[in-house]
């Protein structure tokens, strides 16, 4: 399990991938932020906190419903290529978020290595594809499952896909810290970095205000807590 640092280098589509995330993103009101490396580093400005802030306090505040009739198919094929430039969602967003992606030359989407600089854990984890490529996941911010049960079921399978699907809400991450995550909302899991914290829980609210969502009382009260104590962009800590 090699660990190191590249340089980023980008393939042929890496403008597209950041065009198409940028549009995502000034679509749905999200923070520009093209790759989980920039996320992670990104400083709230104040604009971005005042806009979490005001999401947070428009989403509606209900129980969590049952898990009855979730399944992952329900938002459609997992990684489908919804933008159509002929790559799965997965590769595009590791294409994205990793430092020197080296691709296959055969398909011109395959991701076969390279670096990523994990927002969650602050680590550098040599991604390559193969036995151990599960040491790198594509996490949805909003989880499908706590999607499903504050809104997602009711929606048509079409937008379900695009969800599951969109950019905004993907970033790779370190494995282990994925799957501790599972499918808890910022009530019951939070990255382990804590100076990414407060990006996180903005892109959480950001994503949940832009698809309709709901919160639960807890999950708001920890969205909340955490926005109040981001610190903005020329503002002094503490």
């Amino acid at each position: 399990m090699g660990r190191a640092r590249r340089r980023p280098v980008r393939r042929w589509t890496g403008l597209l991938l950041v065009v198409l995330a940028l549009a995502v993103a000034a679509g749905t009101g999200l923070p520009t932020w093209s790759s989980a490396r920039e996320a992670a580093d990104h400083p709230v400005t104040a604009a971005d906190l005042a806009r979490a802030r005001a999401d947070l306090a428009a989403l509606v505040v209900q129980g969590r419903a049952p898990l009855t009739g979730y399944d992952r198919s329900a938002f459609g094929t997992p990684w489908a290529d919804v933008d159509g430039n002929g790559c799965g969602t997965r590769d595009d967003v590791l294409a994205r978020d990793l430092r020197a992606p080296r691709i296959d030359p055969a398909d011109g989407c395959t991701v076969l290595s390279g670096t990523l600089l994990d927002p969650y854990t602050g680590e550098s984890i040599a991604f390559r594809r193969g036995p151990d490529s599960a040491e790198v996941q594509v996490d949805h911010v909003v989880a499908l499952a706590d999607a499903w049960q504050k809104g997602a079921q009711g929606w048509s399978e079409e937008r379900r896909e695009r969800f599951a699907n969109d950019p905004a809400n993907l970033l790779a991450v370190d494995g282990d810290a994925n799957q501790r995550k599972g499918a808890g909302d910022a009530a019951t899991w939070l990255p382990p970095r804590t100076g990414y914290r407060c990006a996180y829980v903005a892109r959480q609210v950001r994503v949940k205000a832009a698809y309709g969502l709901a919160v639960t009382a807890a999950e708001r009260d920890a969205l909340a807590r955490w926005l109040d104590r981001c610190v903005v962009v020329g503002a002094p800590e503490g």
